[in-house]
């Protein structure tokens, strides 16, 4: 079967869309004697000369000869997690407005001495204390409207003053809040204060571990498991982690626990155990920093195999190390009798034809097999 391409004649290549050839077909078609074929399918490279903003088809790659590969597309994308949510950008910690510890001392005091004077302007405060603090004679004014309002003046300034006051710690940090947006975190040590309508919450910074309980894992070949994983963890940003999700503690559970779903982990391979940390470590580090969390390490301490399939992967165990035993055990005795049956043969203590020699043969490998504790 012939396939000819028409070339687009010279009268027609100002319009190229609607070019002809001689037999009045379009010249953008390979013509066959079955179908037309458009000829910009040929160069995957290039772009669709009728729709350039059309994608490109995705290239087919043959399967390999011998293999069994089955034919697949270039451009085809694999299955692929979807993207974490990102939290809100507003949610970032950032330092709150803070002032030193004294001021709140001095504010509450200051409410304490004008509450002082303001009973002695009353007249209700005690003689003794009166003489103890060495007071003029008070004017007994009487507990009137102006004496209420000074009252009340010293009672809000020093509720302002001590109900501000905060303690600050090492490892310890204080995220503020009011009226449900968030206002900063307070990281700093020692007295300080901040605003008394503010709502404070405690957050522990420090570098913290955590040994989960065992958790259903699978090993490579899909057998169900019971790992015990270690986490070395600590919070990075407040504010992500108290406000972005109910609790970071059970998220960071969720995050192993979703990592050791999709990450095998061999109990008994040598080197095994490394690797499935790495991918564990990797995993669950992507997963918590959405929610301010930094996640140092993720190795996994123990694993077992759930116990229904444990009697049998015990089983199967043995047997394995049975077999290798028992070649170990043939090798060497196959080995033994070769050598005792050269080294006679060589120094000409005897002379053995072929039925001798197999007797010899049969009657060596029966005595060290003995000799080893196994049946011949």
């Amino acid at each position: 079967m012939t396939t000819t391409t028409s070339h687009t004649p010279p009268e027609s290549e100002g319009h190229p869309e609607g070019a002809v050839d001689e037999g009045g077909r379009n010249a953008r078609l390979i013509h066959h004697d079955t179908t037309d074929i458009p000829a910009h399918l040929l160069y995957r490279d290039g772009p669709d000369p009728v729709n350039p903003a059309a994608p490109l088809p995705p290239a087919v790659v043959p399967a390999r000869q011998g293999t069994g590969e089955q034919p697949r597309a270039e451009g085809a994308e694999s299955v692929r997690r979807r993207p974490l949510p990102q939290p809100d950008p507003k949610l970032v910690e950032r330092p709150a407005p803070v002032l030193p510890g004294a001021f709140g001392m001095l504010a509450g005091m200051a409410g304490i001495a004008a509450g002082l004077a303001t009973s002695w302007w009353a007249g209700v405060l005690p003689p003794g204390v009166v003489h103890a603090l060495r007071l003029p004679v008070s004017p007994r004014a009487g507990l009137g409207a102006a004496q209420w309002a000074a009252y009340a003046g010293a009672w809000i300034l020093g509720l302002i003053g001590f109900g501000g006051l905060g303690r600050g710690r090492d490892g310890r940090a204080w995220v503020l809040g009011l009226f449900g947006g968030y206002r900063g975190t307070v990281r700093r040590t020692g007295l300080f204060w901040v605003n008394p309508l503010l709502q404070r919450r405690p957050a522990d910074v420090r570098l913290r571990h955590w040994r989960s309980e065992a958790v259903p894992a699978a090993d490579p070949e899909g057998l169900p498991l019971r790992v015990v994983v270690l986490v070395v963890w600590r919070v990075r940003d407040t504010a992500r982690a108290l406000l972005g999700v109910g609790d970071h503690e059970a998220y960071l559970r969720a995050c192993v626990e979703g990592a050791l779903a999709r990450v095998p982990v061999e109990p008994a391979a040598e080197g095994g155990v490394s690797a499935a940390g790495d991918a564990l470590t990797r995993l669950v580090a992507e997963d918590a920093a959405p929610a301010g969390l930094e996640v140092f390490s993720v190795q996994p301490v123990r694993a077992e195999y759930a116990p229904e399939v444990a009697a049998a992967m015990r089983r199967g165990r043995i047997a394995r190390l049975d077999a290798r035993q028992r070649a170990g055990m043939l090798s060497a005795v196959v080995d033994a009798v070769e050598d005792t049956v050269t080294r006679l043969s060589a120094r000409g203590l005897v002379e053995l034809d072929d039925y001798e020699r197999k007797a010899l043969v049969r009657d060596l490998t029966v005595a060290f097999c003995s000799g080893r504790g196994e049946p011949a």
